[in-house]
């Protein structure tokens, strides 16, 4: 039997096994301890079925219903499947491998799905990157997993991404295949790698199937290995919290590689159900409520900044959003003020969902309470997920106070891809999680988000690291030194500023950046390839960074200064 497990090409990773007590270790993804699998075997949370099983399986059950729009193309069931394998044999042309790892960068679109699946089924492990990101990031992802493909659009919203693989192609040696959705140029189309079924291998469910992306304080790409196993049971209680049925349609409208619009519920949780799932390029208004109409859309997720968005653009749009039964709100925290606002003006039932790549997720449930659902981001979902909130010595706080959230379960992972300095810090000895959340714990179970612990910009939904920011802006012919802190922004949620000390020039005023002087440092960052979504919003000179009495830059300083 041919297993998509890592330990067969990949070290033994001996600095692990300090993070549990006989850790089960696949290569260098840490595991569950096998008497903590066995528990969650033998109670169903792990079911004996892979990701590329599951989808065969819902197409013999929902074969000709529609399971995928994407603009004037829609799939059933029996179509994606039958693409699936198709393709699947396609990258298997290519020796395409179970255990090969391939960064999958594409907008939301049927080609997604196709070659998300087609990879788990054939036992590659994709590695779910997002369309904002860059050379910086998805070079960093194909260094760190030697990752032999990398599969990517032509062009998309004048981004170029063929010209971002032949700066890659240059720099990473382990990379042997750039696979093309579009215009392919002088690299592999997608749509020529098709070929009859032949039989693949035969995957372990409790193996890795893919790999998302962890947001880190020091912008270094952690990898978070999800088992068929683990994912396929978190996607199947959303559903079900998430009341979703054959009748359902789910709006993707934030990007579908992210954990939330994939999952909870998501994309994979309306599948699950046999329902429909629409695919949005872009979750603004125009596009989003277009669809609702057209596709009768049910459940949709937001990030706070869109839903601002989406409550300032429904009185001046003549939509019928009749059809929207719930709007979920996560990745961000959403204030009680703005929560209030959406059942009356957009006519549908709020759920704030709180949740992470790592595994843990929070919902408000659809019965709760209004002072529940506007004021709190949510229980857990499942009765196995385990919580602890502590102090800064990992003490439990009282009641109602706010502490660090740990958390261990069944589908929240032990341990990042080669990553064991990293595991060391975030997971204690006995498999819990510090997430990097400040809560604290309602008496009915309820979790109410404060902040980070760890130093993110939370921009729009996406985890921005100061200190990568910080270290490109050092780089800068013109800069001394720089420190970047997050601002309130009504849109956005969180802003990023940078504090600016430029190198000692008599003949002009070092606090000052005109227009031309930001555009050439947003220049310069895009030049480095960093994301867009991490470009300061707004920066601001200083003779001098102010600092601590321990001597570190005095960060909060700083952002009580853009408050005043």
């Amino acid at each position: 039997m041919i297993r998509a497990d890592l330990s067969s090409n990949l070290p033994r990773s001996p600095e692990l096994q300090a993070i549990l007590p006989s850790p089960d270790l696949r290569g260098d993804c840490p595991s569950w301890p096998p008497d903590v699998a066995e528990d969650y075997r033998q109670r169903g949370y792990w079911q004996r079925q892979t990701l590329g099983e599951w989808l065969a399986h819902q197409s013999q059950c929902f074969g000709t219903s529609t399971a995928l729009v994407d603009r004037d193309r829609r799939w059933s069931y029996a179509d994606l499947d039958r693409r699936v394998d198709r393709l699947a044999t396609g990258f298997q042309s290519l020796g395409l491998m179970a255990g090969d790892r391939v960064v999958v960068q594409l907008p939301n679109s049927l080609e997604f799905f196709a070659v998300f699946f087609a990879l788990t089924r054939l036992g590659a492990l994709p590695i779910l990157a997002l369309p904002a990101h860059r050379q910086i990031e998805i070079q960093s992802f194909i260094e760190h997993a030697e990752a032999i493909a990398y599969v990517l659009p032509d062009r998309t919203w004048n981004f170029d991404y063929r010209q971002l693989a032949r700066t890659i192609q240059t720099q990473c040696p382990s990379l042997q295949h750039v696979i093309v959705v579009g215009e392919a140029q002088e690299f592999c189309p997608l749509d020529r790698l098709d070929g009859d079924p032949k039989p693949f291998p035969d995957l372990d469910p409790e193996a890795v199937a893919f790999f998302q992306l962890s947001g880190g304080s020091t912008g270094v790409p952690k990898l978070i290995p999800r088992t068929h196993a683990d994912y396929l049971y978190s996607v199947r209680v959303s559903a079900e919290i998430c009341r979703l049925t054959p009748d359902s349609t789910y709006l993707v409208a934030l990007p579908a590689s992210h954990n939330f619009p994939l999952s909870s519920p998501g994309s994979l949780g309306t599948l699950a159900v046999g329902g429909k799932v629409v695919l949005a390029r872009h979750p603004n208004p125009d596009e989003a409520f277009a669809l609702i109409e057209q596709e009768r859309v049910t459940i949709t997720a937001l990030v706070p900044p869109l839903v601002l968005a989406w409550l300032e653009a429904v009185e001046t749009r003549d939509r019928d959003l009749s059809s929207l039964q719930v709007l979920q709100v996560g990745g961000a925290k959403l204030t009680p003020e703005v929560a209030g606002r959406i059942t009356p003006t957009l006519g549908c039932q709020l759920q704030q969902v709180f949740g992470m790549g790592e595994g843990l997720v929070c919902y408000t449930r659809l019965d709760d309470d209004e002072e529940t659902i506007h004021t709190t981001q949510g229980r857990p979902l499942s009765s196995a997920d385990e919580i602890r909130v502590v102090d800064d010595d990992d003490r439990p706080v009282a009641s109602g106070e706010v502490g660090h959230l740990l958390t261990r379960g069944p589908y929240t992972i032990r341990g990042y891809y080669r990553a064991p300095e990293q595991n060391r810090r975030d997971f204690t000895i006995d498999g819990f999680y510090r997430t990097g959340d400040r809560v604290c714990l309602t008496p009915s179970g309820n979790l109410i988000v404060e902040g980070r612990a760890k130093e993110l910009i939370n921009r729009a939904g996406e985890k921005v690291s100061a200190e990568e920011v910080e270290s490109h802006l050092l780089a800068y012919p013109d800069i001394y030194n720089v420190a970047v802190v997050a601002m309130p922004d009504r849109f956005l949620g969180e802003g990023i500023c940078a504090f600016l000390v430029r190198n000692s020039l008599p003949d002009r005023d070092i606090q000052t950046f005109d227009p031309v002087e930001i555009q050439a440092l947003k220049q310069f960052l895009r030049d480095r390839g960093l994301a867009d979504y991490k470009i300061p919003d707004r920066f601001e000179g200083l003779i001098a960074l102010p600092h601590t009495g321990a001597g570190k830059v005095d960060k909060k300083f700083l952002r009580q200064q853009l408050l005043s």
